[in-house]
């Protein structure tokens, strides 16, 4: 194989690689490309493609991700990974650590870490890479890396609920979340919800956000059922898909343009955490975005005439 064909098979290992260390596509895209221009631009031949890229894509995303954490501090709102519709590589072996490692949920624990640990662990944990591997591509020995793996872990294992569902039970649950929602149906959705059930929504700034983290299965169901019927009059629909590796949805205007992404955490049976994408910047990869601000001004105003 010549260059390309070497890094088109191996394109999607590392875009996989860099989404899990940033939890941006647009982020991990670039960290991609520039790692095409320096293999492309490199007169040395590497004993191993696989391992020069990789180290290569992962030493970008370091750097990447300590500078995106200044940004995020002063990021209007709370802050969610941007969403993936499809993560382009596929190990049959890991298929469940790989779909577990992409969820919102495990990428919100990830920014827990520093960028070192959390390379360590989606290399080592999601990736099965030895340490040797590890060690070059992060440039610590073998030793720190085992080290920096052991805190990872404990970090890890501190934030994750006890109880997890099942891919069927997932599912299930989250048909009858979606049909209740299409229906308006407050009761429905509150039978589904965990009482402590939240509500979290990411805008960035940049479109209609909630004020705050809502809290509580009542307030979340009755949030969630109003706003649904106001938005079905001035024409959105919903598509109910796999959003990282979970339950979720894709909401979209009159004309086919997204408005927000929508994924459920599904936990011992109930739904914990309903979380929500708007911001626009996130959702470009997905398709052309609508101007949210726009419909909210037409569902305010539908509203008023029906009030």
């Amino acid at each position: 194989m010549d260059k390309v064909e070497e890094f088109e098979e191996l394109r999607p290992l590392l875009f996989s690689i860099a989404y899990r260390i940033l939890g941006s596509v647009s982020e991990a895209e670039d960290a991609v490309q520039e790692t095409w221009l320096r293999f492309d631009g490199s007169s040395t031949v590497p004993t191993s493609v696989k391992a020069f890229l990789s180290t290569t894509v992962t030493r970008i995303a370091i750097d990447v991700l300590r500078s995106a954490r200044v940004r995020r501090e002063s990021y209007v709102g709370p802050w969610l990974p941007e969403p993936l519709l499809s993560d382009p590589y596929e190990d049959p072996e890991r298929a469940a650590e790989l779909a577990d490692s992409v969820s919102m949920a495990a990428l919100l624990l990830l920014e827990r870490l520093s960028p070192l640990e959390r390379s360590v662990f989606v290399l080592r944990e999601v990736f099965a890479f030895g340490f040797d591997e590890i060690a070059a591509a992060v440039g610590r020995s073998e030793a720190a890396c085992r080290q920096l793996l052991v805190r990872a872990r404990r970090h890890m294992r501190a934030g994750r609920p006890r109880f997890e569902a099942d891919r069927r039970e997932r599912q299930e649950l989250a048909t009858r979340f979606f049909d209740a929602l299409r229906d308006g149906d407050v009761k429905g959705l509150q039978g589904l919800l965990a009482a402590d059930a939240q509500l979290v929504g990411d805008g960035g700034g940049k479109a209609p956000q909630l004020a705050r983290t809502v809290v509580g299965a009542d307030k979340v169901a009755r949030l969630l059922g109003s706003a649904i019927l106001k938005m079905v009059k001035v024409g959105v629909t919903f598509e109910p898909l796999e959003v990282n590796g979970q339950p979720g949805a894709v909401f979209r205007d009159r004309d086919g343009r997204v408005l927000h992404t929508l994924t459920l955490d599904v936990l011992d049976g109930e739904i914990r955490t309903v979380r929500s994408v708007i911001n626009p910047d996130k959702l470009a990869h997905i398709g052309p975005v609508a101007d949210a601000w726009a419909l909210d001004r037409e569902v305010r105003r539908v509203g008023r005439e029906g009030s």
